[in-house]
């Protein structure tokens, strides 16, 4: 059974989907006026990662994440630049792609619209928002009128629209009714890009985007609508306010946040100038010790950023490569008659399985699921120091084959396994390939496969090409 920390009702739930077998999930992508700093990278990689856990307990995932295409600082970047806000879009798109596939984001799937693509299913929503009375059109813009949806405004966010009238802004202008308005369209001004409306040219707001994204991919309800912490208030909120009124569904019924990354206890923010781009991280180091580094802690609790954190991941990465090439080295080496059969390692990894398992049903707790590996890193290290029978070879082979499944397709981490055999061991293996290729000429089938499933037994993988067969342990 998979928990879920709800944001919207502040509990741990048991997940129960719309449809038995499938997950919907929407979660907010980057406004790409920019590259990605780290603290874009942890929404990306842990649902990235969310996405995937559900994918291994054997759940269909519909995964949306959008970006962001105009927007007030895309237009200043345009303008700055003399370049039209398309190619703004296009070249950090671009760079979006480049830099997250360093990081093992998972795209096949994945349905990322963008935001300008979708004018006409926003107009929708906000003309049916004008004709239910929840909106009302200003000099040009089209507003939210809060008021008229006070009684459910702040479920998201647990703040009473009091609280909220008394620390809103004095708005001097008397386009909105209410400082709590937001704009679901903005009027046209000049050197800015536009859409024709029944209110006149101009373009969307931000919230519209993603009701109309999410209504459009996943319908008015769905499962999960994820993001970052700081866009629980005002953005999901207004979300959530536009689109049960706007559409008619109950929107996201499950709503998840992930917290902060800090830079010297001190929240990472462009405006204070202490943010990290990713790519610059990248360049010292890998995309894998970056996203081991980000899934090492809670999804909920901040994170502390620094180089001396990063390089604690990469060690821990490499300790858990070391394990894996040395059981895969004692694999090829082949069993001992009077070899240990490693029952108390066996009994060890059933246990390290079954707390992977709860760790990450438990509000995908990465940290402890991670910590789980730990363990079992600790005690397969302890079974390699002598003989090894039959039996514990194929226990160690079920335990590298555990540990590379988990790592690399449910945490994404891929890990770098080298191939460290002797010289005479790896010429040993060539030769036999040479057996292998001249049985396959002598169309001897029967011998192929026989050699073929003999080195698999071995933990010795081959792979035949066009040209030549490779093989890999």
């Amino acid at each position: 059974m998979i928990r879920i920390y709800n944001t919207l009702t502040g509990k741990l739930e048991e997940f129960k989907p719309l449809k038995d077998g499938e997950v919907s999930m929407y979660v907010c992508g980057p406004t790409v006026y920019n590259y990605i700093h780290i603290g874009n990278a942890r929404p990306a990689i842990f649902f990235d990662t969310v996405r995937r856990y559900f994918e291994f307990r054997g759940y269909k995932v519909k995964y949306v994440q959008n970006f962001t295409d105009v927007d007030d600082k895309m237009i200043r970047r345009a303008n700055e630049e003399g370049i039209t806000l398309k190619e703004v879009a296009d070249k950090y798109i671009n760079a979006y792609f480049e830099d997250t596939q360093k990081v093992n984001l998972k795209e096949e799937g994945m349905i990322r619209p963008k935001a300008t693509d979708h004018i006409g299913e926003m107009i929708k929503i906000i003309k049916k928002l004008i004709q239910d009375g929840y909106a009302y059109e200003s000099q040009g813009d089209v507003y939210f009128n809060v008021e008229k949806y006070k009684d459910s405004y702040g479920v998201l966010s647990k703040q009473s629209i009091e609280d909220l009238q008394s620390g809103a802004r004095i708005d001097i202008s008397e386009i909105k009714k209410s400082p709590l308005d937001f704009a679901l369209w903005k009027k046209a001004k000049t050197d800015e890009p536009s859409w024709k409306s029944p209110w006149g040219e101009g373009r969307p707001g931000w919230h519209i985007e993603c009701s109309a994204m999410s209504n459009k991919y996943l319908g008015p309800t769905f499962d999960i609508h994820g993001g970052g912490q700081d866009l629980i208030f005002p953005h999901h909120e207004n979300e959530i306010a536009q689109s049960r009124c706007g559409t008619g569904g109950e929107f996201a019924r499950y709503w998840i946040h992930n917290g902060y990354i800090n830079i010297k206890g001190e929240k990472m923010s462009k405006s204070k100038g202490n943010f990290f781009l990713l790519r610059d991280v990248l360049k010292d180091f890998d995309g894998n010790v970056v996203r081991f580094f980000i899934l090492s802690s809670h999804y909920r609790k901040p994170i502390d950023f620094s180089d001396n954190e990063l390089n604690q991941s990469k060690a821990g990465l490499e300790r858990i490569e070391n394990a894996v090439t040395r059981a895969k080295e004692k694999v090829l080496n082949g069993p001992k008659d009077s070899g240990d059969s490693l029952e108390e390692l066996k009994v060890f990894f059933q246990g390290a399985k079954e707390k992977f398992i709860s760790s990450m049903d438990e509000d995908f707790n990465t940290a402890q699921g991670i910590g789980s590996i730990f363990e079992l890193v600790k005690e397969l290290n302890k079974g390699l120091e002598g003989d090894i029978s039959k039996e514990g070879i194929e226990l160690l082979k079920e335990i590298i084959d555990y540990i590379m499944d988990v790592m690399e397709n449910v945490l994404g981490v891929k890990l770098k396994i080298e191939n460290q055999v002797g010289n005479m061991t790896g010429e040993l293996i060539e030769f036999i390939l040479d057996l292998r290729k001249d049985a396959r000429d002598n169309k001897d089938w029967a011998l192929s496969d026989k050699i073929r499933d003999r080195l698999l037994e071995m933990g010795i993988k081959i792979k035949d090409g066009k040209d030549k067969t490779t093989w890999s342990i």
